[in-house]
């Protein structure tokens, strides 16, 4: 039976990667672009579970093995289904135990040849945390700017463009906000988004600099390494700047039109808004905004959230950061998007200087 690790997986190119533990477990964490063809029901593993606790192993072994007996002929159809032309077919488990092995022992009973991933997901994931410190770039360019004026999209952009970027809320799946899982679901757990960050990394392998956002250390359910949030707090800041006007019709753009005739929309607005009543001192204030959410005028609600709420506290944050900030004023994320372009470009004409001299 052959055998891999995780530092031969990665060099592995288009790996077919099927992992067969059961629906909760690959929910919780898994390889990116991994495959969740289970062994046994989220029900059968608890199942299994209880048996070897209260049982023994050897009879937990025994109603394992009637409960995928039947279960066989679907599941090699399935992995063969999922396998490319002459990639490399690699088999994991949680801790490369018997789940792997014995799907493995099936597969080449029916000619299909696949490696078992050594020490399983568990393996991925210690190799993976030992290895993000050592994968960040030199230096960090860092998007500021107000609530609104497109950092995210801009991000987007320079991504298109071929700039190295690393968009931590798409990895965390959370806009790092009161209202960041609106039309995004739950958000990512912290496995999920250490494995996302990762490949994100390895993405942009050989550049001396990378483009994030000037995130808060938590984002969602996530929270970022500290060598990462150290390099954002020593990184080059450049401020975007947008008019305000232009910021709501972007956060109307964003939280708004794709979602407010969704049933569960008002209801998750004002949950968020409530959260944020607690916090504001000016009953007159809380007044008008809670007139504006029983209206369902979210546009006169953002404007307000945005001046009187959002606006103080960010300024704020940015006290926290080493260095100057370069300005850019743009009249919206597109425009903002081309002159932060030109700002990096600059940089990179300077780069002895600018992107080693402050390392």
């Amino acid at each position: 039976m052959k055998e891999i690790t995780v530092e031969e997986l990665e060099k592995i190119k288009h790996p077919v990667i099927i992992d067969i533990r059961a629906p909760i477990e690959f929910k919780d964490g898994a390889i990116p672009e991994a495959i969740n063809i289970p062994l046994f029901t989220d029900k059968e593993r608890e199942e299994i579970g209880t048996i070897y606790k209260h049982e023994g192993q050897e009879v937990a072994k025994w109603r394992a093995m009637e409960l995928v007996s039947p279960k066989i002929p679907s599941l090699l159809h399935q992995i063969k289904a999922a396998m490319g032309n002459g990639e490399e077919l690699i088999i994991h488990c949680w801790r490369g135990g018997m789940r792997s092995k014995a799907v493995v022992t099936f597969l080449e009973f029916a000619g299909i040849y696949a490696a078992r991933l050594t020490g399983g997901y568990k393996a991925y994931r210690q190799y993976i945390l030992q290895q993000i410190p050592t994968m960040l770039p030199d230096k960090a360019i860092v998007l500021h700017g107000l609530t609104g004026v497109g950092k995210t999209e801009v991000l987007k952009k320079l991504k298109a463009f071929g700039y190295p970027t690393l968009d931590l809320e798409e990895m965390a799946s959370h806009r790092g906000s009161i209202f960041g899982t609106i039309g995004l679901g739950e958000g990512n757990n912290q496995k999920t988004f250490d494995s996302l960050l990762y490949k994100g990394l390895q993405d942009i392998q050989g550049s001396t600099y990378f483009v994030m956002e000037a995130e808060s250390k938590r984002i969602g359910k996530a929270a970022q390494p500290e060598e990462l949030m150290d390099k954002k707090m020593r990184g080059i800041n450049i401020y975007i700047h947008t008019p305000l006007e232009q910021r709501v019709k972007q956060l109307v753009n964003e939280y708004v039109l794709p979602y407010q005739n969704e049933s569960w929309y008002h209801n998750q607005i004002s949950i968020g808004i409530e959260k944020i009543l607690r916090r504001i001192k000016d009953n007159e204030m809380k007044q008008i905004l809670v007139q504006s959410l029983e209206k369902k005028d979210y546009q006169e609600m953002i404007g307000i959230l945005l001046e009187h709420y959002y606006d103080p506290r960010y300024d704020h944050a940015t006290l926290e950061y080493d260095g100057s900030f370069i300005d850019v004023y743009a009249d919206d994320f597109e425009d903002a998007s081309i002159k932060v372009m030109a700002e990096l470009d600059k940089l990179m004409v300077k780069k002895k200087v600018v992107l080693e001299g402050q390392m």
